[in-house]
C-alpha cells in the first residue's frame, strides 16, 4: 500500500499539472477574441505601427525593434538549453539528489525511478518551451523580410488597399511570433511550478494552480492592460516637467 499510494499521487498530480497548462491556454485563445487582453490589444498597436511604418522613408528603427525582439527570444532559448543541460546532470546523478530533496520540509520520500522520471517531465517542459523560443525567432525573421520588402511611400504602383492589407499581414506574422514567445514564457511558469512536484505532489498541484492564476490576472487584468486601454490622459497624471530656460 505505501507503494501505490505514491503512484497514484503522482499519476493525478500529472494530470492536473496537463489540464492546467493546456485548458488555460485554450481558456485564453477562447476569451481573447472577445475581451481585452495583452495578446489582443498588443496586435491592434502592431497593425498600427506598421500602417505608420509605410509612412515613413526611413524603417532603420523599425528594423532595430523587431532584431531586438528576436535576441530575446534568442537569449531564453540559450537559457533554456543551459537549464536542459542542468536537468541532464541531476538526472546522472539522482540518487544525491533524491537525498538532498528527502530533508526538505513536507517532502514525499520517492524511489529513484520516481525521481528520474520527474526529472524527465521536467526537461521535457523544457524542450517544448526551447521549441517554441526557436520558432519564435524564425517568425521575427519572417517579419523582417516584410518589413524590408515593404512599399515605399512614393511607389505609385501600390493603392491604399494593398498597403492596407500588407500592414495587417505584417502585424499578423509578428503576432504569431508574440504568441509562440508567449508560449514559451507560460512553459518557463509551470516549468518553475514543476519543481515544487520534487517536494509533494499536492503542493505541486497547488503551485500549479496558482500559476494559471497568475498568468490569468496577468493576461487580463494587469496594470498595463489598462494603461493599453486607457483612452484617456489627465494632466495631474502627467509626471512633472523642469520649464523651459
Amino acid at each position: 500500500m505505501h507503494l501505490i499510494d505514491p503512484f497514484y499521487d503522482n499519476l493525478i498530480a500529472v494530470i492536473w499539472f496537463v489540464f492546467c497548462w493546456a485548458g488555460y491556454t485554450l481558456y485564453a485563445r477562447w476569451r481573447g477574441r472577445d475581451t481585452p487582453c495583452l495578446a489582443s490589444v498588443l496586435h491592434l498597436y502592431r497593425e498600427d505601427w506598421m500602417r505608420r511604418m509605410l509612412m515613413r522613408d526611413n524603417r532603420i528603427a523599425d528594423a532595430n525593434v523587431i532584431a531586438n525582439l528576436e535576441r530575446n527570444a534568442s537569449f531564453f532559448a540559450s537559457s533554456t538549453l543551459i537549464i536542459l543541460a542542468g536537468v541532464l546532470t541531476a538526472l546522472g546523478a539522482s540518487e544525491r539528489a533524491v537525498s538532498l530533496l528527502a530533508d526538505l520540509p513536507f517532502a514525499q520520500p520517492v524511489s529513484r525511478s520516481l525521481s528520474e522520471l520527474k526529472l524527465l517531465g521536467l526537461a521535457v517542459v523544457f524542450v517544448y518551451a526551447f521549441f517554441t523560443f526557436s520558432w519564435c525567432m524564425r517568425q521575427y525573421n519572417f517579419a523582417a523580410v516584410l518589413v524590408g520588402s515593404a512599399p515605399m511611400v512614393g511607389e505609385r504602383n501600390v493603392n491604399d488597399l494593398e498597403r492596407r492589407g500588407f500592414a495587417e499581414r505584417a502585424a499578423r506574422v509578428m503576432s504569431m511570433a508574440a504568441n509562440q514567445f508567449n508560449y514559451g514564457l507560460r512553459a518557463y511558469y509551470f516549468g518553475m511550478a514543476t519543481l515544487a512536484w520534487f517536494v509533494n505532489p499536492w503542493v505541486f498541484m497547488g503551485i500549479t494552480a496558482g500559476v494559471v492564476l497568475v498568468l490569468y490576472r496577468r493576461e487580463f487584468h494587469s496594470g498595463v492592460l489598462k494603461v493599453m486601454t486607457s483612452t484617456e490622459t489627465h494632466v495631474s497624471d502627467l509626471p512633472p516637467r523642469d520649464p523651459p530656460t
